[in-house]
């Protein structure tokens, strides 16, 4: 401080032809005491000449290197405007514009120090830490904005230890034994190296080691701890510290103290029995315990109290010593405003604290080494931070910078570390501390009640849901279409399921389904071989070629129910269904009124077999298909089958089936045959009973008797068969009903067409043999 003020009254341009003058008192690390010296500084206040060209006593106080100092003062020169800057208090408290109005500070808040202790947590994926904070504001205060920032990064904090120097031995090994029965392996110690040392050789004394030690600003540099003793326990210690500085100027000034050519200068005979090994004294003046120097000692300049190349506590004294030297200077000396007014000259008995707090606050400069001098709304400087990292070189410790934590952007702060460079107290390998490891792809993490959210259980995914990545806390849900593996770690596409022709079912109904069509088309080339044969001619062969047709359509229509299922399948599979059994049941309609209407034609007088010929059964059979057609093609212009994929049926596979796209059309065309089969099936059954030995009215009404049973058992197996087995349940549905109406009407005929010629004649035929 001293050297600050000297270089700024040499300096010509920055307050010229003005001193600075200065009183220096010591606190003693002391609250009390801190505000009785400073009380003492400004107790001047009152005595000053209101006619005076001196300024007030004092102008600004820098104070002080504790916040637990600072808090007392700031607090009580507040309502004086009395602009308080500090070096080394970091308590975050101290940011409270409403408590401390007029409090500066050139070193980082502990804000700012929480996130970067944060950010170094979340960097190395620490989440499970303890703390150990000094029992005043300054660790109380760090601890809370720690707190609140490792929130944010799902750090837990095992247990928070409080450490005093006052402390009695008792409480320092109640803290030590909280540190031996935690599993943590991270421990932080927010605390003044005072308060912290008492602990460190406890420490040290019980061997505790493995610990990963991470420090605030107040004792990583310090140089009590550093010793090769202390490193056993604390080697790798991590933490951050503000800037560092050479000042070159500082070390011929340190070099030429001499407490002979000024006595009265404050500390020098202090500083010169702890360099000099004794004390030198005034003339008269006795000196008890000490010894007295004779005049012609030597200090060695290689001491590391000369080493003015990495300055960081001395800088940001140097910084506040500028800054109140750069406020007054503002204050004192004219500057322009505007193009052509001038701002007046304040005259220095007028200068008050007010004024300079004002000052202090708009301050912006940059000074000598380039650093930008300023303050924010709260009296915080920007934030740096430089990483240190405990080294043992050469058999000393050392602190190496690994790292630095600063502002690159409003409000957003970079955090850079040379992981090669850094010491572990582990060796090389970056050590861990989790209350409970991370949990292996496949599970998730389970809270354990009662525990901190850093401390789990590991479960399973359920089916449907994975974890891809360890250390999960919830497990993601596969799409739609996949299914998780057995290891709940991928998903896994479903299984596709759609009937096929290589599968049993899929071979049973293809070759059920060719069986049908070759027997139809057999019994077709039977008809039409002996189609001049009383049987044939009895039954109207026209109306049976047309059923015998539309069976074998009937019997094909199954293959367009196997394979996967496409746009023009599905078409095709429901409208071919419905338009072929239409056709058939038509042609049974068509036999079943020729068979009514034969037997009325009997009886004297009725032409009605005259009126109802091969050109009208052609009529109702064409008219009863075409209105099939018409709600077939209705259906397939509104809203048509579509393939669709169902996932109804089972969590681990696809069912590929038709849509039916309008559930009123499908219904509507089971419904239209199902209206045709009941009109036959009455008709038919009507007339079962006519005097006619081949009466083909009983082999009908059996048929639709087939026929009906079989669509009657086909809904409910329709609606309960899950997937491919309701195509495999309508497909053997179709085969059956076509099966009846060909075993039922054409089987007995051929039997006599082939088997039984003799009964083939036109006597056996009308019942006269």
């Amino acid at each position: 401080m001293t050297f600050s003020i000297e270089e700024v009254n040499k300096d010509p341009i920055l307050l010229p032809n003005i001193s600075l003058g200065y009183r220096i008192l010591s606190s003693c690390a002391s609250p009390t005491s801190a505000l009785r010296a400073a009380l003492a500084l400004a107790s001047g206040l009152e005595e000053i000449n209101p006619v005076s060209l001196c300024p007030p006593a004092i102008s600004a106080l820098i104070a002080e290197s504790g916040s637990s100092q600072s808090i007392p003062v700031a607090g009580t020169f507040g309502p004086f405007h009395l602009p308080v800057v500090s070096y080394f208090s970091a308590c975050a408290c101290l940011s409270d514009r409403i408590k401390y109005p007029t409090f500066f500070r050139t070193v980082s808040s502990d804000y700012f120090q929480a996130k970067a202790l944060a950010a170094l947590m979340r960097h190395f994926d620490w989440q499970w830490i303890g703390v150990i904070q000094s029992d005043n504001e300054y660790g109380r205060s760090g601890v809370n904005g720690l707190s609140q920032e490792v929130k944010r990064f799902k750090v837990c904090i095992a247990f928070v230890a409080t450490i005093l120097r006052t402390y009695t031995i008792n409480k320092i090994q109640n803290v030590v034994n909280i540190i031996k029965q935690s599993t943590v392996k991270v421990i932080l110690a927010f605390a003044t190296e005072g308060d912290f040392h008492p602990l460190m050789l406890e420490i040290v004394k019980q061997n505790i080691t493995g610990i990963q030690w991470l420090s605030s600003d107040a004792w990583i540099t310090a140089a009590r701890p550093s010793t090769p003793e202390m490193y056993q326990a604390f080697g790798g210690a991590l933490g951050f510290v503000g800037r560092k500085m050479a000042i070159p100027k500082l070390k011929p000034f340190l070099t030429n103290i001499d407490p002979y050519k000024d006595q009265n200068t404050a500390f020098v005979r202090d500083f010169w029995e702890i360099m000099a090994g004794c004390r030198p004294v005034l003339s008269g003046e006795t000196v008890e315990g000490s010894k007295i120097c004779k005049g012609n000692e030597t200090i060695d300049y290689h001491h590391t109290f000369f080493d003015v190349t990495e300055l960081r506590d001395p800088y940001n004294v140097y910084k506040a010593v500028y800054a109140i030297a750069h406020a007054l200077h503002r204050l004192l000396f004219c500057q322009p405003v505007g193009e052509k007014t001038m701002k007046p000259c304040l005259n220095i008995s007028e200068l008050q604290t007010k004024q300079v707090t004002e000052q202090l606050q708009k301050l912006n400069f940059t000074n000598q080494f380039g650093d930008n001098i300023f303050f924010d709304e709260n009296g915080n400087p920007p934030a740096y931070y430089d990483l240190i990292n405990w080294q043992l070189i050469n058999g000393k410790v050392q602190h190496v910078t690994v790292g630095h934590y600063a502002s690159v952007a409003n409000g957003v702060y970079e955090l850079s570390i040379q992981k090669n460079e850094i010491v572990w107290r582990t060796g090389k390998m970056v050590p861990s501390s989790l209350c409970s490891n991370d949990c292996p792809r496949g599970t998730r993490e389970a809270q354990i009640k009662g525990k901190h959210p850093c401390c789990f259980d590991c479960i399973s995914c359920d089916d449907g849901t994975i974890a891809n990545s360890t250390g999960a806390a919830e497990c993601s849900p596969c799409p739609q279409e996949y299914w998780s593996n057995d290891r709940k770690d991928e998903c896994i596409p479903k299984a596709i399921e759609f009937l096929t022709y290589q599968e049993p079912i899929g071979i049973a109904v293809t070759v059920v389904s060719l069986l049908g069509a070759s027997l139809s088309l057999a019994t077709l080339m039977v008809y039409i071989r002996y189609r001049e044969t009383p049987v044939i001619k009895a039954s109207n062969s026209e109306l049976s070629c047309f059923l015998l047709f539309s069976l074998l359509l009937c019997f094909l229509c199954p293959l367009t129910f196997i394979g996967r299922p496409t746009l023009w399948t599905c078409m095709l599979r429901h409208t071919a269904f419905g338009v072929t059994f239409a056709l058939c049941i038509s042609s049974v309609l068509g036999k079943t009124i020729v068979v009514v209407t034969a037997f009325k034609a009997t009886f004297p007088g009725n032409n009605a077999g005259a009126k109802f010929g091969p050109s009208q059964q052609r009529i109702i059979v064409c008219s009863c298909t075409v209105i099939q057609i018409i709600i077939c093609v209705l259906w397939l212009r509104l809203n048509p089958p579509f393939p669709d994929m169902v996932f109804r049926y089972s969590n681990k596979k696809i069912v590929l089936e038709c849509n039916p796209g309008s559930e009123a059309a499908f219904y509507a065309v089971l419904g239209y045959i199902g209206l045709l089969a009941i009109t036959c099936l009455v008709l038919a059954f009507l007339a079962r009973k006519l005097p006619d030995n081949f009466n083909e009215a009983k082999f009908i009404t059996f048929s639709m008797l087939i026929f009906s049973a079989v669509w009657i058992t086909f809904i409910p197996a329709y609606i309960s068969s899950p997937g491919k087995f309701t195509v495999a349940a309508e497909t053997f549905t179709i085969l059956a009903s076509a099966f009846g109406l060909l075993i039922c009407i054409f089987v007995s005929k051929c039997y006599i067409i082939l088997i039984k010629p003799e009964k083939n004649t036109k006597r056996h035929v009308m019942g006269k043999s």
